[in-house]
């Protein structure tokens, strides 16, 4: 098995028109398929580029949403999800087009955290300043379905020494 990249990755929304506007129109994303379902729902495929697609399902009868369990509540305040949910989406852009990308997320209103994220591996996690020890810097936003966004950036390739912790074990409660 060859893995050559993610073919698309499959959401929920709330409201498809209202998903197709944000996407095509804020995001510039183009709509590339549409599909009626034969229960009733739809499910919609965006371009995000890199031979990739950001799909969407609705449904008139959908669960409503779970903010802290199936989405993030508040960023960065309140980040954890639950085991199994989508903690958020990171599309790749250029280090240079992210301040314009804030600036017209911000224009659009978009709900969206107020700078541009440097991520560092600091005790933080994050540093007020770019600085060589910056690995990707982010923004980070919700779309109209409540879910998490993030706009991404690497800084530098990665090498060896970025695998330097040892994966965690889940503790068993009897």
């Amino acid at each position: 098995m060859k893995i050559t990249g993610v073919n698309h990755l499959a959401l929920v929304c709330r409201d498809m028109a209202e998903t197709v506007r944000f996407y095509t129109q804020i995001l510039q994303m183009p709509l590339v398929k549409t599909v009626a379902l034969p229960d009733g729902g739809q499910h919609f495929f965006f371009d995000c580029g890199g031979g990739s697609c950001l799909a969407f399902f609705w449904w008139p009868d959908v669960p409503p949403a779970a903010p802290g369990v199936a989405s993030v509540k508040a960023f960065p305040a309140e980040a954890k999800t639950a085991v199994g949910s989508m903690n958020h989406v990171a599309f790749s852009v250029d280090e240079a087009d992210l301040d314009a990308c804030l600036q017209r997320l911000q224009a659009a209103g978009v709900p969206v955290f107020p700078m541009v994220v440097n991520h560092d591996d600091s005790e933080m996690g994050v540093a007020r300043k770019l600085h060589p020890g910056v690995f990707v810097r982010s923004v980070y936003f919700t779309d109209p379905n409540g879910i998490m966004m993030e706009l991404a950036a690497f800084t530098r390739a990665f090498g060896p020494d970025d695998v330097r912790h040892e994966p965690a074990h889940a503790v068993v409660s009897a």
